[in-house]
């Protein structure tokens, strides 16, 4: 099952609120910063880490 990288964080984003009660802005930083090293040069060496 494939599921788009934009839908995995909102949900992400929503479950880690609902449960945890961050701030909203630190909620925003985490999934933008993920998102963006997600399509950076350091994605291939970060891959077999998170496998």
């Amino acid at each position: 099952m494939d599921v788009p990288l934009w839908l995995a964080l909102i949900v992400v984003g929503f479950l880690g609120y609902k449960l945890i009660r961050p701030p909203l802005w630190l909620v925003a930083v985490i999934l933008l910063c993920g998102y963006f090293l997600a399509d950076s040069l350091v994605a291939p060496f970060l891959d077999p880490i998170t496998k």
